[in-house]
């Protein structure tokens, strides 16, 4: 995995699979949640061999394996589609960043790009998602760690401004 850090973002590239589109050729809407699932947890989940982790990966795979004491839930999702997602070979260049971090909250930001190097590049869709840490005993939210807050602090941006909010 390729995520590289530019100017508070995430760079995250995500194939599209032929399953991914819909009867008009287009990415469906259930496939663009697994899309930017996938950039999600390539973006804060440490790989289990440790090679090509994001600079924001705080959290380890093997947590899940042995049923850790924390996991992250989603509370809210929206996105606001701009164009059409076409099928191509080449990954799209979904970009991330942590829009607003609270004590047991994450807001995270997405803009979905034809594939890197494309000119002009194309924005597909902005999305957000808001991600929230729990207590796996209790399932109860708990407070994002030091090292958490530390690793994302140079992706903090702007929140995502949606055109349909009145």
């Amino acid at each position: 995995m390729e995520a590289v850090a530019a100017g508070h973002r995430l760079h995250v590239p995500i194939h599209l699979r032929w399953g991914d589109l819909d009867a008009l050729g287009h990415v469906n809407n259930t496939s663009m949640l697994k899309l930017l699932e996938e950039a999600r947890l390539r973006a804060f989940w440490r790989p289990e061999d440790g090679s090509d982790a994001a600079p924001t990966a705080v959290f380890d795979m093997s947590v899940l394996e042995g049923g850790g004491t924390r996991a992250t839930l989603i509370a809210r999702q929206e996105i606001e589609y701009l164009r059409p997602v076409p099928y191509g070979q080449r990954p799209l260049d979904v970009q991330l960043w942590v829009g607003r971090i609270g004590g047991s909250s994450v807001e995270v930001c997405y803009e979905v790009f034809s594939p890197a190097g494309a000119e002009p590049q194309t924005l597909y869709a902005r999305a957000s998602a808001v991600v929230v840490l729990v207590d796996t005993s209790t399932g109860r939210p708990t407070r994002w760690g030091q090292g958490e807050r530390a690793a994302w602090s140079p992706f903090i941006g702007e929140p995502i401004q949606f055109a349909n909010r009145r």
